[in-house]
């Protein structure tokens, strides 16, 4: 009967227990690990001097910072940042002929759903990716590749476990409409110089409010 007693006051506790604040003023603060992985198609640019090329974009992941301020209970406006991410550059049948840097800031509005332990969040915002320190190697070594800035959609679904009274472990997954045009040594790479990244992005953070 005692030990009975016992776990009802610790189930009770349990789910008194306050949830990760997300009401309207209140500010989040993630810090977190994310892999940017292109899709499997990045796209063919056509008629080029070495014909057509269809491209392939490597994968990397980089340390990321979220923060979230809400607007109203549930609904907040997050800002993720992190550290350059840099990508391999290849050509099908050819190999690795250069690799670039980028800096992908993402301005999202997301709304938390329920108020327990448990709370998923679907979010949609912008994308701004900024291209630099792009280098060529291979067949193309000592000429001038250029990768144009791109603006685009950024759908997000993720899931916070909470720890403690303010923490939460958060898994979470982004795909971003990421596409930018090529030109080498000023002129446009092909007739079709679109290089299509559109990455899925997964990661993992630990947020906590204030």
């Amino acid at each position: 009967m005692k030990s009975t007693r016992i776990l009802a006051v610790a189930a009770l506790a349990l789910a008194t227990s306050p949830a990760l604040a997300q009401s309207a003023g209140s500010w989040t603060f993630g810090i977190g690990a994310h892999q940017v992985a292109p899709k499997s198609d990045n796209g063919t640019l056509t008629a080029t001097p070495l014909g057509d090329l269809r491209m392939e974009v490597g994968n990397n992941a980089r340390p990321t910072i979220t923060a979230e301020y809400f607007i109203r209970d549930n609904l907040g406006l997050e800002v993720l940042a992190a550290l350059p991410f840099q990508h391999d550059i290849a050509v099908a049948g050819v190999g690795k002929v250069g690799s670039t840097k980028h800096l992908p800031p993402t301005v999202s509005l997301q709304y938390h759903f329920g108020q327990g332990k448990v709370k998923p969040f679907v979010g949609l915002g912008v994308n701004y990716t900024r291209f630099f320190s792009t280098k060529t190697e291979g067949p193309i070594a000592g000429a001038e590749l250029e990768l144009s800035d791109s603006w685009g959609l950024a759908g997000h679904v993720g899931i916070d476990f909470q720890v403690g009274a303010k923490g939460a472990i958060r898994v979470d997954y982004r795909r971003i409409d990421i596409d930018t045009k090529a030109k080498l040594n000023g002129a446009n790479l092909g007739s079709r110089n679109t290089v299509n990244i559109d990455p899925s992005v997964y990661g993992i953070a630990y947020v906590f409010a204030f």
